[in-house]
């Protein structure tokens, strides 16, 4: 199971760096094109989604890794799941359920990695 977590922490590290440093990064005006909720947000919010997910994908690797203050990995994965559960909240009121449902897939990977590091599999 420990192996699993390591997977899964990965794959959502990978994902969440991904999209952090692309909201973080790129001009609100070329996000737009691929993630069109970003037309309702200023874009210092979209700067500061982008940052809070590059910091929890950072969270979830770092602290496991090199053993020190080891409680921050689930820590961000919950931070992550609630990012998620906001972005879910958000699409809903849209009605943008595919959006929804990567929202749920993540926010299920997110909360399997603080349940495991929180509980039997802690570090």
């Amino acid at each position: 199971m420990n192996v699993f977590l390591w997977i899964v922490q990965a794959v959502l590290a990978l994902m969440f760096a991904m999209a952090g440093v692309m909201k973080s990064t790129q001009p609100k005006d070329k996000l737009v094109d691929k993630l069109p909720w970003v037309a309702d947000f200023s874009p210092g919010t979209v700067r500061f989604i982008g940052v809070v997910e590059f910091a929890g994908a950072l969270g979830l690797i770092l602290p496991a890794a090199t053993g020190i203050a080891t409680v921050l990995t689930p820590l961000a994965a919950t931070g992550l799941g609630l990012t998620m559960i906001l972005a879910a909240a958000y699409h809903a009121r849209k009605k943008e359920f595919p959006a929804i449902g990567f929202n749920a897939v993540l926010l299920i990977l997110a909360a399997l990695v603080a349940w495991g590091r929180f509980g039997p599999y802690s570090f």
